[in-house]
């Protein structure tokens, strides 16, 4: 009838390394970009913007 004993020093310490890893995981869904990455999407950016500017009319 006994049930498993727990240490509840361990047990506080993993739920929070849990809740903390879960946060981890969802900010590196949301910002977790390589650098290359932000490089190469920031040249595209530049790129866009300098041909969106060539287009431009001169009045």
């Amino acid at each position: 009838m006994t049930g498993k004993i727990v240490n509840l020093r361990q047990a506080r310490k993993r739920k929070a390394r849990e809740r903390d890893a879960k946060t981890g995981d969802a900010n590196a869904a949301r910002f977790g970009v390589s650098k290359h990455d932000r490089e190469v999407r920031a040249r595209e950016e530049a790129k866009a913007s300098r041909d969106l500017d060539g287009h431009k009319r001169e009045t």
